[in-house]
């Protein structure tokens, strides 16, 4: 797939200097960055669930149950 994007001249001539730098591909610098920005978010949405979850006292009051169960278990072996 393609796609066309403007970008600022300064980001331009650092994308070019890498890809000659290191012979890599421009399509897989932006690959690679995508990638990285997507990881990025990933872990910034957990993080923002678990800040919520936090907040929760239902969620709070779930977990403590599992974990008192799981305690139970481990008793028992």
């Amino acid at each position: 797939m393609n796609i066309t994007t403007s970008l600022p001249a300064e980001m331009i001539a650092r994308l070019n200097e890498y890809s000659g730098k290191f012979g890599i591909p421009k399509s897989r610098i932006f690959e690679l960055a995508l990638s990285a920005y997507f990881e990025k978010i990933k872990k910034a949405e957990y993080i923002r669930s678990f800040k919520a979850a936090a907040g929760d006292e239902e969620q709070l009051l779930l977990a403590e149950e599992g974990l008192e169960e799981y305690l139970k278990i481990l008793d028992e072996e």
